[in-house]
């Protein structure tokens, strides 16, 4: 696999509990996207930390196959598990699982804007209610001995900006580290993040504090630690399609030359290596379908390098994307990208 190189200067010191970051870029929990292979890749690439999806803390306590590998963390030097709920018992439980597997640190989900996740009063709707989330935090903290971390959103809307509040009280419950996205859960992913209301929560508590939310660029990765006054980025979306952009990342805010894209032959072979390995962890029925956003998103990015239009690559990404078995997925994806190195070529 292509590697990006980078090292980080002691000025930049970042732990989770006992734990030392080497770069404080993170990869956020992203449902459906963060999985173990993704992760794994991303961390090889240089990300400081990755988060896994978010896991029903009930579903993981009550050992749902699903559940168990949204948590699986094999191959991590830091296996991070992310859990959501909001019934401190299956909080605690579902970190006593996590931990008995193999996590080192358990992140607590209170930014989810979604819909069937706030419904059941967890994710971003736990900031409708500061003080069962606070309960949620001390019973997820007491019931494992690493360390715990929260990620959360500004608030519920504009008129309840409560964010610096609520780490307030997490970080006197045991809290770690805290990550805010900068929006509310009424703005889902629309408008732009507010960094600098970020910074309100950097007032507020003495444990590290990242930021998250719109970093698609090295150059706003820095703006984003600036505004917010944080000690570390989290990169969601950035990093679809382009495993090494946290590294990409790391070495600008290092202060060093920003490693190039990978070749279009090394993202090929990125692309096979990430579908190869969900074939592996979802077995080839689902994994075939789940890889799919996966090579969509690869195929954008490399077009971009090559300077061709969505449209130009249209009829090869629609056989790449609709086929069923690997081996002519793997053939699809090897014309793609071979069209695409003579595009860039000519």
């Amino acid at each position: 696999m292509a590697h990006i190189s980078t090292t980080t200067p002691s000025a930049v010191a970042l732990s989770i509990g006992q734990h030392r970051i080497a770069s404080p870029v993170a990869l956020a929990p992203m449902s459906g996207v963060t999985d173990a292979p993704f992760r794994r890749m991303v961390a090889r690439f240089g990300a400081g930390w990755v988060v896994s999806e978010m896991v029903p803390s009930d579903d993981l306590a009550l050992g749902e196959e699903e559940a168990r590998l949204r948590a699986e963390g094999d191959g991590l030097d830091l296996h991070v598990v992310q859990i959501a709920g909001c019934e401190p018992h299956w909080m605690a439980e579902g970190a006593k699982v996590a931990a008995g597997a193999g996590a080192k640190v358990i992140d607590i989900n209170m930014g989810c804007p979604a819909k069937r996740v706030t419904g059941g009063y967890a994710g971003s709707a736990l900031m409708r209610d500061l003080d069962l989330a606070e309960n949620l935090i001390k019973a997820t903290v007491a019931a494992v001995d690493v360390p715990v971390t929260l990620k959360m959103r500004l608030g519920w809307d504009e008129a309840s900006i409560n964010a610096p509040e609520l780490a307030r009280r997490a970080e006197a419950s045991g809290i770690q580290l805290i990550t805010v996205h900068g929006r509310t859960r009424q703005q889902f992913y629309k408008g732009q993040a507010d960094w600098s209301l970020i910074a309100e929560v950097r007032a507020a508590i003495g444990v590290p504090l990242v930021a998250n939310g719109d970093v698609a660029t090295v150059e706003q990765a820095s703006d984003c630690l600036d505004r917010a006054r944080a000690d570390a980025v989290m990169i969601g979306r950035g990093a679809q399609g382009k495993p090494w952009f946290l590294a990409q990342v790391a070495a600008h805010l290092a202060g060093m030359a920003v490693p190039a894209d990978p070749d279009l032959a090394s993202q090929r072979d990125v692309a096979v290596e990430l579908y190869e390995a969900q074939l592996t962890h979802y077995g080839v029925a689902v994994g075939v379908r789940h890889a799919r956003k996966h090579l969509g998103w690869a195929l954008d990015v490399a077009a971009g390098q090559a300077g061709a239009s969505a449209m130009t690559l249209s009829a090869a990404r629609r056989r790449v994307l609709t086929l069923d078995q690997p081996e002519q997925v793997i053939a699809a994806l090897d014309e793609a990208y071979d069209a695409l190195a003579w595009r860039a070529a000519a």
